[in-house]
């Protein structure tokens, strides 16, 4: 029995986890504890297998392996996005956005869902944190769309689902903590998951189309006198019309002297104009344009900039994505208090929620590499690569196996669990296949995904259900008693978009291009066509075994006399006597002498 458990104690210690975490303790600590236990076990039986390569100064490997995680420039991005995200959904952006997009897409059927999903594209491109996006529009559109009489079960899973994007949609504290797991850029993560990440909201939207349809009256457009703005759509594409003009201008003009990039400074000359002259026109009363296009132009440039300044500069090579961070919190802070909303209450919040959230992931990777210390001590990666490699269908059947296990483990455990704990270990298999590491992640992420949204476990309901009514209320507008939403109808509400999830992991799958395309072009060359001449030692260098040159004639030459001419020296002059002193031959057999 004991050698039987010596050999095994890969898969007794990782099912060991497992139970662990059903159990209820804390992530981190159960990472921890496991690997200790483990660890003494295995030094005990070391000697009943080959398989186990622990011993007791192994431990003294353990501040190293701390010190790494501590000193990783890489997951600083983590607290400079969370802080950003929080200062963001403190400063009210949410609220304007909400208010001005659903005015925008009211007088449509499901106008209210498609805007709660363009928002939440956009909070998810500038906060990449999915409770501070679920929370805010659970708070402002719900109640909303309760009052005009939404679907309760459509309108909880449009939210929670759109919250999640901030998971795929970069600036993802999700990529961030994949690249580093899997010891791939960030930029490139995020490079490789905007595609899929847009392509899931578009998913979002077409759903809520095709719900207009089947359920007419499930998602009705807002009545005209809840539109506050009025109408002007069409002053609004004018102004995009003229903004495209300025923008084209000034394309053409800075062509010649910025090359590729007068494109990129042509669209912000363009984009600046048109903000300056929504500004000047409501702050002077001119009334050129609608009061829709105003407000639409000014609530929705502020937080594009914003992108553009994180993931614009990530993506050009500016900056890395810690940089980018960093420069996306001081963005926030500007965008607060150029709304008056900055305070030290604010700026206290957020550095609260973001010490615990980086105290959170921090904790989880130490305890982490405590357990992978063991792990991989009793060969335990080993175990695991040799188990997946050999799944039937080879690469195909490797990555069904894989998604229907994290889906499965997300029913438990979040993302940054399985972040820490399942990825390490598919890895090193998903190398081994030849499957790119970045695509691989981006599946992965996608997949996580649904860990946001599995009842019952999944926490974008959770944070849903947080602020959502409870009981019965009067609305607030209408006067009218307004039933709550049940937890029922939440859950139900989230599963046809764990469904639309699983149908993007199919899709990124057969689509590898959409991920792929981080590579970039290429130069074009074929690597066949290239040849490496070395330069040659020319007809100057003789060797006395054979007699011959060793290169072209015009090439490098050693001067006259080398010793590797085969002479030893300078050659004797006519008669026999020599010009100069013969030199003897250098050995260099021997290391040099500088005596």
């Amino acid at each position: 029995m004991i050698e039987f458990i010596a050999e095994n104690l890969a898969p007794i210690m990782f099912v060991s986890l497992i139970v662990f975490l059903l159990l209820g303790y804390p992530v981190a600590f159960a990472l921890a504890a496991n690997g200790l236990l483990f660890f003494v076990i295995g030094v005990e039986l070391a000697p009943l297998s080959d398989s186990i390569n622990l011993s007791w100064p192994l431990l003294n490997a353990m501040p190293e392996r701390l010190w790494g995680v501590m000193s990783n420039d890489t997951l600083l991005a983590i607290p400079f996005f969370t802080f950003m995200g929080i200062v963001l959904e403190r400063s009210g952006m949410a609220e304007d956005l909400l208010d001005t997009i659903g005015q925008l897409f009211g007088p449509i059927r499901g106008g209210l869902a498609y805007a709660v999903i363009f928002v939440g594209a956009l909070l998810a491109a500038t906060t990449g944190v999915v409770a501070a996006s679920v929370i805010a529009m659970g708070l402002i559109s719900l109640p909303i769309m309760l009052r005009y009489g939404y679907d309760r079960s459509i309108a909880s899973g449009v939210i929670a689902a759109s919250g999640t994007l901030a998971q795929i949609i970069p600036p993802s504290l999700v990529l961030i903590v994949l690249a580093d797991q899997l010891g791939r850029s960030v930029g490139d993560m995020y490079a490789g998951a905007l595609i899929p990440g847009l392509v899931l909201t578009g998913l979002y939207m077409g759903y809520i189309l095709l719900m207009t349809f089947l359920k007419r009256d499930s998602m009705p457009a807002l009545p005209l006198e809840a539109r506050s703005l009025g109408s002007g759509v069409t002053s609004l594409a004018i102004a995009l019309v003229v903004a495209a003009g300025f923008a084209y201008a000034a394309h053409v003009y800075l062509a010649p002297t910025h090359g590729e990039n007068a494109d990129i400074l042509g669209a912000t000359v363009g984009v600046i104009f048109i903000y300056i002259v929504a500004l000047a026109d409501k702050s002077l009363n001119i009334n050129m344009m609608s009061r829709l296009a105003q407000q639409v132009i000014i609530v929705l440039i502020p937080p594009l900039a914003l992108i553009f300044l994180v993931l614009g500069t990530i993506f050009l090579g500016i900056a890395t994505p810690t940089e980018g961070g960093a420069m996306g919190a001081v963005g926030a802070l500007a965008m607060a208090a150029a709304k008056g909303r900055l305070t030290m209450e604010v700026v206290r919040s957020a550095l609260t929620s973001t010490t615990r959230l980086s105290a959170f992931v921090l904790f989880i990777l130490i305890g982490a590499r405590v357990f992978s210390l063991t792990f991989y001590g009793v060969n335990g990666h080993l175990w695991v690569e040799h188990l997946l490699v050999s799944l039937p269908g080879g690469e195909t059947g490797f990555l069904i196996g894989v998604n229907l296990l994290v889906f499965f483990l997300a029913f438990f455990l979040d993302f940054f669990e399985l972040a820490f704990i399942i990825v390490p270990l598919l890895a090193p298999a998903a190398d081994k296949l030849g499957i790119d590491l970045i695509w691989f992640g981006v599946l992965l992420g996608i997949n996580m995904q649904t860990s946001f949204m599995h009842p019952p476990f999944g926490f974008a309901l959770f944070y849903l259900r947080s602020v959502a009514a409870k009981v019965p209320y009067l609305d607030k507008v209408t006067g009218k008693l307004t039933q709550p939403v049940t937890t029922g109808q939440i859950y139900w509400g989230a599963v046809p978009f764990v469904g639309i999830q699983i149908l993007m992991v199919a899709l990124t799958i057969l689509f590898p291009g959409m991920v792929m395309h981080y590579k970039g072009e290429g130069s074009g060359i074929d690597p066949a066509t290239i040849k490496i001449e070395v330069p040659g030692f020319g007809t100057g260098l003789t060797l006395p075994d054979n007699g011959g040159g060793l290169g072209l004639p015009g090439g490098l030459q050693l001067p006259a006399g080398n010793p590797l001419d085969g002479s030893g020296g300078e050659k004797p002059a006519e008669g026999g006597q020599p010009g100069t002193e013969q030199k003897p031959a250098t050995d260099l057999s021997s290391p040099p002498s500088f005596n």
